[in-house]
């Protein structure tokens, strides 16, 4: 059961953003989904990027926020991904107190730093910009063997390890992009020493790697992929997961949950992946909110 409409922010009238003139309805897949019902406590999305826009329209880091919370979101980690949204998350965890921050340079983007002789000079931003009291994560850094490939793994794996370094060094929480790369992620932290809260940003393991993050204390953070048709694996992982080790974010505006994958995402959408959360491992709905406000402020401390 939803709403009828996506909230007031994320409205577009048909053409009007884009091309004023226009009188053919927009790709409606580019549109925002019904809004869902409020969840009976709340909880936070643990992965957001508000600087990227994938809709018809942009919406501000406040509107965002207040319609998160209508329905039971209150609050969100805003992730940076370069050197650029990194700074934009500074700006906004200063704008709004519903929000904490991570800053990273992305797997995929360190062998563009690198190439361009800009790699070191960027991580000791980042390391900068993570003194800031409201960012409480090193990420999204890891490895993606999705997209890169040949010379520039070595500089993924360099950065991964630089970043570590920097979690560790600043005390802050690790956030990882892990994509196609799962035994040289958990190899590279195994030598490196982990620090001592981890983060599997959207969990694409299976139960082999639920299974590590259980022994090791590692937590898994569940998006919309596993409200997927063909996301078993993601189910299985999550039904032997420990339940204080799990996470709920969007990973917005990409990965829409069911039933509406492929429209853009957004913080509101949270409670769409919480029920598939429920129904997986057979929990309360309220009792497994609780759980996954409580993993959070774990994971990241306190929003205060």
């Amino acid at each position: 059961m939803c709403n009828s409409l996506a909230p007031a922010p994320y409205r577009a009238s048909p053409g009007a953003e884009e091309n004023p003139g226009a009188e053919e309805k927009p790709d409606a897949r580019r549109e925002y989904p019904p809004a869902p019902e409020p969840l009976p406590v709340p909880v936070m999305d643990n992965h957001t990027h508000l600087d990227f826009r994938h809709g018809l329209i942009e919406v501000s880091v406040r509107d965002a926020m207040d319609s998160a919370e209508a329905v039971g979101v209150q609050g969100a980690v805003q992730v940076g991904c370069d050197l650029e949204s990194s700074r934009f998350t500074v700006q906004a965890v200063e704008a709004d107190p519903r929000l904490l921050g991570a800053v990273a340079i992305h797997p995929n983007d360190a062998p563009l730093y690198a190439g361009r002789g800009e790699l070191e000079a960027a991580l000791a931003e980042i390391e900068e910009l993570a003194s800031h009291p409201r960012i409480r994560a090193i990420g999204e850094t890891g490895l993606d063997f999705f997209r890169t490939h040949g010379e520039g793994l070595a500089h993924q794996r360099h950065s991964f390890r630089r970043h570590i370094d920097i979690a560790k060094r600043l005390g802050l929480t690790l956030q990882i992009h892990d994509r196609d790369a799962h035994d040289d992620v958990v190899q590279v932290l195994r030598e490196e020493g982990a620090p001592e809260r981890v983060v599997f940003h959207c969990f694409s393991g299976d139960e082999e790697l639920a299974r590590i993050c259980n022994d090791n204390g590692w937590y898994m953070s569940f998006a919309g992929t596993m409200t997927f048709k063909n996301a078993g694996n993601l189910r299985a992982a999550l039904a032997i997961a420990e339940p204080r080790r799990i996470l709920v974010e969007t990973d917005s505006p990409f990965l829409t949950p069911h039933p509406h994958r492929g429209r853009p995402n957004a913080s509101y959408m949270v409670p769409y992946t919480v029920r598939s959360m429920a129904e997986v491992t057979e929990s309360d709905l309220a009792e497994l909110c609780s759980r996954l406000a409580e993993n959070t402020l774990e994971a990241y401390g306190s929003w205060d």
